[in-house]
């Protein structure tokens, strides 16, 4: 890719996705530029070949494409300090900001600006996210730009705005879901009879398989489970018990409440 890129806001998802794209060779560390308040914490990019700097206004003047990754509470500022540099013509913005529309971003930098927005969870650092993204004015061409570039670290896939508050309680927090899982099943282990570290690599890598079987083959996870549950089994035995306790259910309840409070989250902060 030989356009231009802007991070500002370097943080952890900006400095994952910068890594990605040069690993993937997307773009080289050159044509990059991270911009952070305090570049001391950039030294190791630097030292890469990355570009930094701390003043936000020049990084947008000399990109192409502009990555907002600061926090919600900072971007009122950022978009008020970067709005004249901004050129609709030229720039493509970016956002990976929770609860900030496309509509919110465009208020402040212009209605002819376009604008994507983005959403990957924390497995983007090692290029594994669930990214989910949205616009309401982009080109076919820069969705599809962007596609690419998101693919670098993970999976993408493109919903509709109104869905982005559930693809938080599906994706971001949905790491935190499936993490707790694993502790579960690290705990039963231990509970079996295995030493904590061997339960919680035995519970992680079997949760891998599983997942992968899902990926790997495109099956539903009904028929995986079929092929592992006899009559009079252990397995099903097991299944029903945690299904006698609530286990679908109150995994569904959750996901149905992380939704519902990142949809009250997205209306303070928007």
């Amino acid at each position: 890719m030989k356009k231009k890129i802007a991070i500002i806001g370097s943080g952890n998802i900006g400095l994952s996705l910068a890594k990605g794209l040069v690993k993937a060779d997307f773009a080289q560390a050159d044509n990059i530029t991270l911009t952070r308040r305090n570049i001391d914490h950039l030294k190791s990019f630097a030292e890469a070949g990355f570009n930094v700097s701390n003043n936000n206004k020049q990084a947008v003047v000399d990109a192409d494409v502009v990555i907002l990754a600061v926090l919600p509470q900072q971007l009122n500022t950022v978009l008020d300090e970067i709005q004249t540099s901004i050129v609709p013509a030229k720039h493509l913005v970016i956002s990976v900001i929770s609860g900030v529309s496309c509509a919110a971003v465009r208020e402040k930098l212009g209605d002819d600006v376009e604008v994507i927005r983005v959403m990957p969870n924390t497995a983007i650092a090692i290029g594994q996210s669930m990214t989910c993204m949205a616009s309401d004015n982009a080109s076919g061409e820069n969705i599809a730009s962007v596609t690419k570039m998101f693919e670098t670290v993970g999976s993408v896939v493109k919903i509709n705005e109104d869905l982005m508050t559930s693809a938080t309680a599906l994706c971001a927090c949905g790491i935190a879901f499936f993490l707790r899982a694993i502790r579960a099943a690290s705990q039963g282990g231990v509970e079996i009879g295995f030493h904590a570290d061997e339960a919680l690599k035995m519970a992680v890598q079997t949760a891998k398989g599983a997942a992968d079987l899902l990926l790997l083959h495109g099956t539903h996870p009904e028929s995986e489970i079929d092929k592992v549950t006899s009559p009079k089994g252990c397995t099903i035995a097991g299944l029903n018990e945690m299904e006698h306790n609530g286990f679908s259910s109150s995994l569904i309840k959750g996901i149905k409440l992380s939704a519902l409070k990142a949809g009250n989250l997205y209306t303070k902060e928007g």
